[in-house]
């Protein structure tokens, strides 16, 4: 990773921020999907939009953090490269 611009590395940084998150939010998805959700229901209609397909459906919850866990994975390694 040498000879990488300032802005080469913001980027870097920006996309491993992107990975982790997506890692961590897909884990806790995957193992605790009923208390995720209910965690992220709002009074923000824009918040809840995005959690308000897996309220009381687990099982689709659980299906999306697998699918987080895995882009967060894949994009951890394109990275290391």
């Amino acid at each position: 990773m040498t000879d990488l611009t300032s802005t080469q590395i913001g980027v870097r940084r920006a996309a491993e921020m992107a990975a982790v998150f997506m890692i961590g939010d897909g884990m806790l998805g995957l193992l605790q999907p009923t208390r995720h959700v209910t965690l992220w229901r709002s009074e923000v209609g824009a918040v809840d939009a995005l959690v308000r397909p897996f309220a009381g459906r687990p099982g689709r919850r659980r299906a999306y953090g697998l699918l987080q866990l895995t882009a967060g994975l894949t994009l951890a390694a394109v990275l290391r490269r």
